[in-house]
């Protein structure tokens, strides 16, 4: 325990080890053994702990005894750690209070333990006397002991910070905070105990954010007490729930604990079983708010139109969010509401002010009043508001002020306040202008200009409003408007008042009177009187007349010349309504009276008395010119005027000031807005600057003359008398003298503190004596001995200072000092601590040494911060070693956090007494900061560069090297001009190295400073020598590049060259001049220098040098043309040539390329320039041109040709070729091999990307897997897969591609066929897939729904029922005819293809479809190339089917007559009888054959279908297949043909044609007897086909369904007159019925 830090710390007294009394020692000793013996008994629980400390609170004396064993109040854990410390507690009861217990037993108990605490801390004494004591002994002696171990403890950390570099450690919590849970408005305390030394800095974060208690009072409360940290947070809400940080750092390391905070919301009501919200006490009475209005707004210019905006913050503790301020602002002691013009803002924390689209009304003086419960605050500064741009240069400024004034029924008097600004010619008068209220459009009141500040307006619309504006004028031109009234009512006043004043009256007043019962003529107009009279206009009033009937009144008013009687009415006209009448037109100079006259219906009254002779001329004077101007200082910027007051001036609105610059005569207004005292202070001045001043009068006549011009001032701050020193410290003390020290004055008043005087004063008896003079003559530093002092007598001292202006007055007396001799071994306080370059992160700190030395002299300093308002236990050290210089610059501040330093010197006997503290300092980089920059100039000479831009008057710079001021350095030599001073380094070398700094007095604090390291002086030298020895520098070396036409630049760009500079240009060490090869160019603006060759050629290759020379400085650079380089330059220049000369005529911009469309169509594509009309654009493929339908158009300068369906015939050598007059252009575009391949690769990969998801169909055969592409070529490589592997096509599982659907047919499908199926397109590159899952339900889905496909496809599919032979022989010139019967419900859709491509119906191919069931083919006039192969697609929803044939085309071999070609088994042509062997078909019917006609006939052919390439669906083991099917047809059973039944020994048909072409064949059409037939037939297949299908399917149960509704669908099949048409929509139907029942 003796060698722990303690619990607290505290600064220790001047006294060391040597003045140790016993009593102290053997209290040390005591200590340390009561401390292991606390140690020993740690382990056990907290009851005995409070037993330790009951005993210890109970025993007698205080007195240390050698053994006697004194009580510990720190509490230890098993591994003898500190974990808290123990405080007594009295808890008032009646035990401890007496001493005593109230039962015999527990009484017994007490004397008993009182008798074993006598034995065990007084040995010797008698231990069976109990002595009972009162409460307050008790406490007494407690309090006496809790004294002693403080001071036991403040004298262990005395010594120990004697050596404390071998005490200092980490910090490390002792107690860490804990984590709390509350609910919403409790407040909660994290505390927690740490140990450390130095002593740590303690920072709270809440989620990792420092808080500052500051930021918000009144809600976080910091403190530190000894070692025990706390932050308690006020009235918590949900947000305060979060992760609490303490961190704990000092100069050898840094901890942090964690303690979590949970703050719970109240749901509803409370549950009684919950604990109730602690509220806090209600703050409603006994309240203080302290308000303190921080960040104030200054001084503050604008200009009209604009935006201005300003405010303060405003700090209220305590803060309390039901317990808000009131904010008032006022404009000239005005209170301002919220209006278009005026928006106020309070934030909680600040009130902000804006004013909009300013205006000259908005000039003055604004005050911000913050209000509580317990006063008020203010804070006040003036805003200016200067005039617009005029529109005209000249124009005067804008009237301002506008009201509207007296309104009446139809007349209103508008006033204004003249302008400030005229526009350098006197304004010559006002316009008035007035707009009615909702409208846009502004009438203007008076045609001629009026000078006089008001106008009476008349002709006003009753119960209208309306807003007004002014406009000024001068020789130069109009003014702005001035800002528009507020509205006004034109309607009687005593209606006005019955109203009110509510809002401004925006409609038209219906009056609406009662009907008089008898007609009165009204009677005569009362008081009538001449209110205002001008040399424009007179103003007359009077009152209503009393007997005016029940109507309302009007008036005519009427004029005679003085001296006549002969009157003239004015409103002839119209009468007037109001008692108001403004007479314009008068002669100015003459007299005269009025009358008024009476009018409503009834008739017109007798005229009213006429008034006096009145004058027309302008009654009120221009005011007289003010008289004596004053100006006297005020700050740096502004000047306080003063000036005696216009004699005898009537209506005075206010007065102007302008000023001016001594000697420019250029006035410009300090005001624009009439101010009406005789004192102004002018703003925006420019410091040190001597200003003269005037001022004018004004009122509603004008603007008076200019006073006389005021005596010349310079603004600079005003001079006064310095404030009170403070701090008054003693630095040292003898027997008969005292060593004082003081601080400067905070206000220095304006000029140089000259001195100080000391007064002292004795104090006897704690009663002050008189003050006595210590030093007849002042005294520039701020520490002075004070002599002839008695020894140990007890003094008071005070401080004045003094400045040109006077002595201020004395400071507070000082604390009470002992004039005895110092005698401790420790050096005393250093003084006179000062704080230069402050910034936002650092700052430099000053001091002196002290005056007492100690025993030894000081050999270090340390420096201790704190934060300006944390307790006195946060100071905190900033060097773990001791410095040895004056000075130190202390690093890693927080911006915006204000600090407190002191120093504290050291010697060998130890650590002296810390120093005064510093005033705050806040950590801030002030606005016009400046560095001192060092400067090398163009002669080589290095110097250290400041510039101060607020300086006064009385600003010097004072230059300091390592922090001593250089008065005649010999080294350097300082000059200072203006606002600039800098430091030229005579002859640099090592011993100028060092820290220089530059401080500027009478200023805010502006100083910097700049280290000059040997790193530094090197580079500095360096550049020195680089200045006196300098080279033109390059922004760019000598470079070549090719221009149009294939000229030749070689050019290069200097960074920095003057207009004197000459340039010389060599090539191959030959200077080259200006000439028809060579032309050169220099740009002195620009640094660019150039030369010019039109092209390259053999005797050109070589080295360019461009040598440049301006002064002394010199700079060349060279390029190297030779070998490759120069070949390859030339070549390309050529080449550029070449180029610009193809360019002249139609060229390619872009040459040939493609691209694919989503549709699949390749586009060839070329853009060209310079087209014209006779331009021709030429498309060839492997040199044969290509026609192109479309004509050319060269409007966008794209050529395009598109190939649709791209094949391998595609494949070629495209070129494009453009010529006319003027040159010939070519673009070439290989699609053959690779570049063919690179296409189609393209081309599959757009079409891959067209393709669909895979989607599963159920087909009569089993099961499809199919998907859709835009377009479908057939090099396309497709990849079928199942389960991540190939597919491996078979009889069961097939592949083929139907129009642009892609499919994967899969017969009878088992378990084994389930899933992951995908589809493979090859793009060349990566290809794409579409993957399916055949799965689950999906697959049983498939397999339900093609069962009854099945059923379904017998019947209702689409089908090709027969007519189309295998092969086709026909002789060339002969026309072709061929039909065949169709069958499916809902009716197919019929496609014919040639050569697997669709044809399209013309002339020569003419293709019908006629009935929804036959389907003819004719071929109008066969050649040769009608030879190939044909098809024919039918297709509906149930399924598609195909049918095909070949024909081949023979030349002429003339009239063979009636001979028929027959097919052998094989397909083979053979040679028959004249006369066709008839064989039974159903498809063929017996025909007379006529001796002109040829023959059709239908002849047996082969027998085997597999060339035949019909996809026919059939059951079980007939699969389909199209043409373009990946795998062999399947075989047909030899007993049915496709689409119907036919015998054994009948076999699909060869066509026979004779030889002659008269006639057409015609498609055989069986008879009904036939039909029947071949339907009996059909049906008896399909039922046999469905019972095995049924079988095979494991459907047995509908077989009799089945064969039910097949033989319902035959007789009526049969009994039908059409059974070609209804027998399949029968058979569909009862089919449709069955399937139904079985899902049912």
């Amino acid at each position: 325990m003796s060698g722990s830090i303690p619990f607290y710390q505290k600064h220790h007294r001047h006294y060391d080890r040597g003045y140790r009394s016993r009593e102290t020692e053997s209290a040390i000793s005591q200590y340390q053994q009561s401390s292991s013996t606390y140690s020993s008994h740690s382990s056990k629980s907290t009851k005995g702990i409070r037993a330790a400390t009951y005993t210890g609170l109970g025993e007698g004396g205080a007195s240390p005894l050698p053994k006697r064993a004194k009580p510990t109040y720190l509490a230890m854990d098993k591994e003898n750690q500190i974990i808290g410390y123990v405080v007594p507690i009295f808890r008032g009861s009646h035990e401890f209070q007496s001493g005593l217990s109230d039962t015999e037993e527990a009484r017994a108990k007490e004397s008993a333990g009182y008798l074993a605490r006598c034995d065990l801390f007084a040995s010797g004494v008698e231990s069976e006397r109990i002595e009972h004591k009162s409460h307050r002994t008790v406490m007494r002696e407690s309090a006496e002991r809790i004294s002693l171990s403080k001071r036991i403890h403040e004298n262990e950390e005395y010594h120990k910070r004697l050596n404390e570099d071998s005490l200092m450690h980490t910090p490390e919590f002792v107690i860490k905070p804990r984590s709390h849970t509350v609910w919403e408005k409790q407040c909660v305390r994290l505390h927690c105990t740490i140990s450390g030394w130095p002593e740590p800095r303690v920072v709270w974060y809440k989620n990792n954010v420092s808080i500052d208690p500051m930021a918000k009072p009144g809600k976080y409360k910091v403190e530190s007490s000894y070692s025990v940290h706390s932050l308690e947070i006020n009235k918590c809400d949900f947000d305060d729930t979060a992760q609490y940080r303490v961190s704990a750092m000092n100069s050898k390391g840094e901890t942090s604990a964690f303690a979590s905070v949970v703050v719970k919301r109240f749901k509803g009501d409370v549950d009684d079983s919950l604990p109730s919200p602690r509220l806090p006490p209600c703050l409603e009475y006994g309240v203080k708010f302290e308000t303190h209005i921080v960040e104030k707004f200054g001084v503050s210019f604008g200009r009209e139109g604009e935006t201005l905006s300003f405010g303060c913050s405003v700090i209220i503790y305590p803060s309390l969010q039901r317990f808000q301020p009131e904010i008032e602002w006022y404009r000239d002691d005005k209170l301002l509401v919220q209006s278009k013009w005026v928006q106020m803002h309070w934030s909680g924390d600040r009130a902000t002010l804006t004013l909009s689209h300013l205006n000259k009304e908005d000039e003055g003086l604004y005050t911000l009043r913050v209000i509580t419960k317990s006063g008020f605050e203010t804070h006040s500064a003036y805003v200016f508001v200067r005039d617009a741009d005029a529109e005209v240069a000249g124009a005067p400024g804008a009237p301002l002020d506008v009201q509207s004034l007296d309104a009446n029924k139809d007349y209103v008097i508008v006033t204004w306040k003249q302008p400030a600004v005229d526009g350098g010619s006197p304004i010559l008068g006002y316009f008035v202008d007035r707009c009615e209220v909702g409208m846009t459009h502004w009438f203007q009141c008076n045609d001629t200009p009026v000078k006089f500040a008001r106008f009476p307006v008349t002709g006003l619309v009753e119960g209208r409003s309306y807003v007004f504006r002014v406009r000024a004028v001068n020789k130069a031109g109009m003014s702005h408007p001035s800002r528009v009234s507020e509205p006004v009512a034109a309607m009687d006043p005593a209606d006005r008042t019955r109203k009110g004043t509510s809002a401004p009256w925006t409609g038209q007043i219906i009056v609406t009177e009662e009907e008089p019962v008898e007609g009165v003529v009204p009677g005569r107009p009362r008081d009538l009187s001449v209110i205002e009279a001008t040399k424009n206009y007179v103003v007359l009033s009077w009152k209503p007349p009393g007997d005016k009937g029940h109507e309302g009144v009007m008036y005519y008013v009427e004029k005679c010349v003085s001296g006549t009687d002969s009157w003239q009415r004015v409103n002839t006209e119209i009468p007037v309504k109001s008692p108001r009448f403004a007479l314009f037109d008068l002669a100015e100079g003459k007299s005269y009276r009025f009358r008024v006259r009476c009018c409503n219906s009834a008739g017109v009254g007798e005229p009213s008395e006429p008034t006096e002779a009145t004058t027309v001329g302008d009654k009120l004077d221009i005011p007289s010119a003010p008289g004596r101007v004053v100006p006297t200082r005020n700050t740096d910027t502004s000047v306080v005027v003063s000036w005696e007051a216009s004699r005898a001036a009537k209506e005075l609105v206010g007065y102007y000031i302008e000023s001016s610059i001594a000697g420019r005569n250029t006035w410009e207004p300090c005001n624009n807005k009439p101010v009406k005292g005789t004192r102004f202070i002018c703003h925006g001045l420019t410091t040190e600057e001597s200003y003269v001043f005037r001022v004018r009068a004004v009122n509603a006549a004008g603007i008076s003359d200019f006073s006389q011009e005021s005596e010349a001032i310079k603004v600079k701050a005003a001079i006064a008398s310095p404030t009170p020193p403070y701090g008054i410290t003693v630095l040292e003390c003898v027997r008969d003298s005292m060593v004082l020290a003081w601080k400067q004055p905070t206000f220095i008043g304006g000029a140089d503190i000259t001195g100080y005087f000391i007064d002292y004063r004795e104090v006897i008896g704690g009663v002050p004596g008189k003050w006595h003079e210590a030093n007849i003559k002042s005294v520039s530093e701020r520490a002075y001995r004070v002599s002839e002092l008695k020894e140990n007598m007890l003094y008071q001292f005070q401080v004045r200072a003094a400045n040109m202006a006077g002595v201020g007055i004395p400071s507070l007396p000082s604390e009470t000092f002992k004039c005895e001799e110092w005698t401790i071994a420790v050096p005393g306080p250093p003084h006179d601590l000062q704080v230069q370059e402050v910034r936002k992160d650092s700052l430099v700190l000053l001091w002196k040494a002290p005056v007492y030395q100690g025993r030894d002299p000081v050999n270090g300093y340390y420096i201790d911060i704190k934060e300006a308002e944390a307790d006195f236990e946060m100071w905190r050290g900033v060097n773990e070693k001791a410095t040895n210089k004056t000075f130190m610059k202390i690093k890693d501040l927080k911006e915006g956090e204000s600090y407190v330093f002191r120093v504290r010197a050291q010697n060998k006997a130890g650590v002296g007494k810390a120093s005064d503290p510093t005033e705050p300092v806040e950590a801030v980089t002030k606005p016009g900061t400046a560095e001192i920059v060092v400067n090398v100039d163009d002669d080589g000479v290095i110097s250290l560069n400041f510039e101060c831009s607020n300086l006064t008057a009385d600003s010097k710079f004072v230059w300091s090297k390592n922090y001593k001021e250089m008065t005649e350095p010999e080294r350097m030599t300082l000059e200072t001009k203006g606002s600039k001073s800098k430091a030229i380094f005579k002859t640099p070398s090592e011993e100028d190295l060092g820290i220089y700094s530059c401080f500027v007095t009478h200023t805010d604090g502006a100083s910097a400073s700049y280290t000059l390291s040997e790193e530094t002086l090197k580079e500095l030298l360096k550049i020195s020598h680089d200045h006196k020895f300098p080279i033109i520098p390059l922004k760019t070396e000598l470079a070549v590049e090719l221009l149009e036409k294939g000229r030749v630049r070689f050019w290069l760009q200097a960074e920095k060259i003057s207009a004197n500079g000459k340039i010389e240009y060599v090539f191959n060490d030959n200077v080259i001049h200006q000439g028809e090869k060579y032309k050169m160019n220099f740009d002195k603006n620009t640094g660019v220098i150039e030369m010019f060759m039109e092209s390259l050629g053999k005797e050109d290759e070589g080295t360019f040098t461009f040598q440049l020379q301006d002064g002394k400085a010199t700079n060349q650079s060279s390029l190297v043309l030779i070998g490759d380089v120069f070949k390859q330059l030339q070549k390309e220049s050529e080449f550029q040539k070449k180029e610009w000369i193809r360019k002249q005529g139609p060229h390619f911009v872009e040459y040939l390329g493609y691209e694919v469309t989503p549709e699949c169509c390749v586009r060839l594509k070329c853009k060209v320039a310079n087209m014209k009309k006779d331009s021709v654009a030429l498309w060839y493929k492997d040199g044969r041109e290509i026609k192109v339908n479309e004509k050319l158009d060269f409007s966008e300068g794209v050529l395009t040709l598109e190939i649709t369906q791209i094949s391998k015939k595609d494949a070629g050598i495209y070129e494009v070729v453009l010529k006319d007059d003027r040159g010939k252009d070519t673009s070439t575009l290989n699609l053959t091999d690779q570049g063919f391949k690179d296409l189609m690769n393209q081309v599959f990969s757009v079409i891959a990307n067209s393709s669909t998801q895979l989607k599963i169909q159920s087909t009569e055969e089993g099961i499809r897997l199919y998907t859709f592409v835009n377009y479908y070529n057939d090099e396309l490589h497709v990849t079928w897969h199942h389960k991540d592997a190939a597919i491996a096509f078979t009889e069961r599982i097939k592949s083929g591609v139907v129009g642009e659907q892609l499919w994967l047919q899969i017969s009878e499908p088992t378990e084994k066929d389930k899933g992951k199926y995908a589809i493979e397109f090859f793009d060349g590159k990566g290809g794409l897939r579409r993957t399916v899952e055949l799965a689950g339900q999906a697959f049983d889905d498939a397999f339900c729904t093609g069962n009854r496909l099945i059923i379904m496809f017998f019947t209702d599919r689409a089908r090709v029922a027969g007519g189309l032979p295998d092969v086709v022989t026909i002789q060339e010139g002969k026309s072709l005819n061929l039909t065949c019967n169709i069958w499916g419900d809902p009716v197919p859709e019929v496609t014919w293809l040639k050569n697997e491509r669709e044809m399209v119906s013309n002339d020569h191919y003419i293709l019908k479809f006629e009935s929804g069931k036959f389907a003819s083919f004719t071929i109008t006039c066969v050649n040769t190339s009608d030879s190939g192969k044909y098809s024919i697609l039918v297709k509906n929803k149930y399924g598609t089917e195909s049918g095909d044939f070949t024909l081949n085309v023979i030349e002429s071999m003339g009239d063979f007559g009636v001979v028929s070609y027959l097919a052998d088994a094989d397909g083979n042509v053979i040679i028959g009888p004249t006369t066709p062997v008839p064989t039974p078909s159903p498809r063929s019917v017996p025909t007379t054959p006529s001796p002109s006609a040829p023959t059709l006939t239908s002849t047996p052919a082969n027998t085997n279908p597999q060339n035949k390439t019909r996809a026919t669906p059939t059951p079980k083991n007939q699969t389909p297949s199209t043409e373009r099917s990946s795998t062999p047809p399947a075989q047909i059973p030899k007993n049915q043909t496709p689409g119907s039944p036919t015998p054994e020994n009948q076999t699909s048909e060869t066509l026979i044609l004779s030889t002659s072409n008269t006639s057409t064949p015609q498609p055989s059409t069986p008879t009904s007897d036939e039909k029947s037939a071949n339907t009996s037939m059909d049906n008896e297949k399909i039922t046999a086909m469905l019972k095995d299908s049924v079988d095979n399917l494991g459907l047995s149960t509908l077989e009799t369904e089945l064969v039910d509704a097949m033989h319902l669908t035959e007789h009526e099949a049969t009994t039908s007159s059409e059974p070609d048409e209804s027998t399949p929509a029968l058979e569909t139907e009862n089919l449709e019925n069955v399937c139904e029942t079985k899902d049912d």
